[in-house]
């Protein structure tokens, strides 16, 4: 039996500690292009059209521990070559809107820039999960530049509404405290809450429109279909508030003529 002096087995452990770690860093910067994407999005919304889609953001990073048991738990090489094509949630960044409408505008914007590639999209507001599980789940990639070169990271995003996040984090700690194992009865009014808060949610987005009119952005595409790839081609039609003839005429008189 060979052994591995100490020196070498300590020099080894080291050497892949620093690897796992540039390895999670390319995702850390993944997730902060998204971030600084939604955060653009969010200041040009505040200040050109008077209205903030976004509630908040938030984003997680997998750790090591978690990697390696999915790894497990799915049968995946251990090579991070093989982790990069199969896990595609390492990182993840959550979206939370006022109103469902918010939710696909977003996605629209965000998925229409030019550096951002769709992989999957899963529609679970168009099409629920059983218990009543409702968020829409994207996996974008983005370009990371480093001194060695570009990289393209995915990163899992989901947008959800306030209602739903409210529901999603209630029903996550309820499946921890039974370890996924929840009595029928209160899987029944997990799925009855679920209702409720769709109906919150259209209640309230018909309050906004009666309130303060179409929302700006107005999404005219149907929406993604669940686990379908967004098709290559040009971003869906968005349609812009329209602004009064009078303002128009107003603006045309103010422009210099040409001769």
């Amino acid at each position: 039996m060979t052994t591995i002096p100490v020196d070498d087995e300590i020099a080894l452990a080291r050497e892949l500690r620093d690897e796992f770690q540039r390895f999670l860093r390319e995702y850390e910067f993944g997730m902060r292009e998204i971030e600084t994407k939604i955060s653009i999005l969010r200041d040009e919304f505040t200040h050109n059209h008077a209205y903030n889609p976004i509630e908040h953001v938030s984003s997680r990073l997998k750790s090591p521990d978690s990697i390696v048991e999915k790894v497990a738990r799915r049968g995946i090489d251990s090579d991070f070559a093989s982790i990069r094509q199969e896990i595609t949630d390492i990182a993840g960044v959550r979206v939370t809107c006022s109103f469902v409408a918010d939710v696909y505008r977003l996605f629209d914007l965000l998925t229409a820039q030019d550096d951002v590639t769709v992989r999957l999209v899963k529609d679970y507001i168009a099409n629920p999960k059983p218990n009543g599980y409702k968020s829409l789940h994207a996996i974008l990639e983005v370009p990371v530049y480093l001194s060695t070169g570009t990289i393209q990271v995915p990163v899992e995003v989901q947008f959800r509404t306030i209602a739903m996040d409210f529901w999603a984090s209630l029903e996550h700690k309820i499946y921890y405290k039974f370890a996924t194992q929840v009595p029928e009865h209160l899987v029944q009014k997990l799925t009855d809450a679920a209702e409720a808060a769709s109906e919150l949610d259209a209640r309230m987005e018909q309050l906004h429109r009666e309130a303060h009119g179409v929302l700006p952005f107005e999404r005219s595409a149907p929406p993604p279909l669940p686990g379908s790839v967004r098709p290559r081609g040009p971003p869906p039609r968005l349609t812009a508030p329209r602004m009064s003839s009078a303002w128009t005429r107003r603006t045309r008189e103010r422009m210099p003529r040409h001769r």
